[in-house]
């Protein structure tokens, strides 16, 4: 743990998010609240360049997932070192990919592969950085309200993405919902309630079925998170937020980006 250059923020090292989310966790039963960010890879400098740690990670899946798997790890820059094939319908595949690839790699990679695929990594060495990464295609659903999710809310927004909260739970302004199905950030209003009239209506008593909400744990959190969020923990709840809550300013800070 190394101090920083606020009173009350701390570095913390360790090996992958697993490691990360076990400390948070442990503090968080000990009655902590924390807010921790997205987990950063340490880089080296050597011959005046800046390096970053790479890991030899070793697949085997079943052939017909072979394609998605090279897929998903072209898009985190790995390379492929090896691949055997004896004829026994699976495949093993090793690939050279920068550390902070693998990164919430774990959830996408059980997603692709059914829960069927095996994959265990190991450090390798550092090489030159391998510049910009993006892990995740998806945006993110942000509150832009305080007050309770509503079911009439999540039935209109659930077409968009998917979402983190179910129905009575208190949101407040850049707190994240869901991921949305789109590239970018949607603000979108999950405490909408309907609106009670006396008139009738022909459609009033068709019901829609409500997808249940896909609950995150702690660890996939942070594997979610963008470099402008981070995880909000307390002894009773996960939640995931922007770093600046504020909807102007955070419209405003990605205009300033874009010039």
């Amino acid at each position: 743990m190394l101090p920083t250059d606020r009173p009350d923020a701390w570095e913390v090292q360790g090996r992958g998010e697993l490691a990360l989310a076990i400390l948070v966790e442990t503090m968080r039963r000990e009655g902590f609240e924390l807010t921790v960010g997205k987990p950063q890879v340490v880089t080296r400098e050597i011959d005046g360049k800046v390096h970053e740690p790479i890991e030899r990670i070793t697949i085997d899946v079943p052939e017909e997932h072979m394609g998605a798997v090279t897929q998903l790890m072209g898009t985190r820059k790995g390379r492929m070192d090896n691949m055997s094939n004896h004829g026994s319908g699976w495949v093993r595949m090793e690939f050279i990919v920068p550390s902070r690839g693998l990164i919430g790699f774990r959830t996408e990679f059980l997603t692709a592969t059914r829960g069927t695929g095996i994959a265990h990594s190991i450090h390798e060495g550092h090489e030159p950085w391998f510049g910009e990464l993006k892990t995740r295609n998806n945006g993110s659903l942000v509150a832009d309200r305080a007050g309770a999710v509503t079911a009439f809310a999540m039935t209109n927004l659930q077409e968009r993405g998917v979402l983190f909260v179910s129905p009575g739970t208190e949101v407040y302004e850049g707190m994240i919902v869901g991921e949305n199905s789109r590239s970018d950030d949607m603000d979108v209003n999950i405490t909408k309630e309907k609106k009670l009239t006396n008139m009738r209506s022909s459609t009033a008593d068709v019901t829609e079925s409500l997808v249940p909400p896909r609950l995150l744990s702690l660890e996939q959190s942070l594997e979610f998170c963008r470099d402008d969020e981070c995880v909000e923990v307390t002894p009773e709840t996960v939640r995931i937020r922007k770093v600046v809550l504020d909807q102007k300013e955070r419209a405003r800070t990605a205009a300033r980006a874009k010039r």
